[in-house]
């Protein structure tokens, strides 16, 4: 089954690699959606695909890539919309 989860992550996220570290590993997932900063210092993701993958890709972002230092990540699933043809960096 296809699910969508939107996560916000809080902790030493930004000017980590931790956008370019989640979009290769949504990418090796093959799952779709995007990655950004947030103003307030959290990086946000929407992850879309198969929900066992989704669930992997949470369980990263809940500790990062090396040099990052997650706090906290929070997670919304939400209905699957096929809308994204790909998964991205958003700037």
């Amino acid at each position: 089954m296809n699910v969508a989860a939107n996560v916000k992550i809080t902790g030493n996220v930004q000017g980590v690699f931790f956008r370019a570290s989640a979009r290769d590993m949504a990418q090796s997932l093959g799952l779709t959606g995007w990655v950004r900063n947030l103003p307030d210092g959290r990086v946000e993701a929407m992850f879309e695909g198969d929900e066992e993958r989704v669930k992997k890709a949470f369980e990263w972002c809940r500790k990062g890539p090396a040099g990052s230092s997650v706090e906290n990540a929070d997670v919304k699933y939400l209905p699957y919309t096929g809308s994204f043809k790909s998964f991205k960096i958003e700037y």
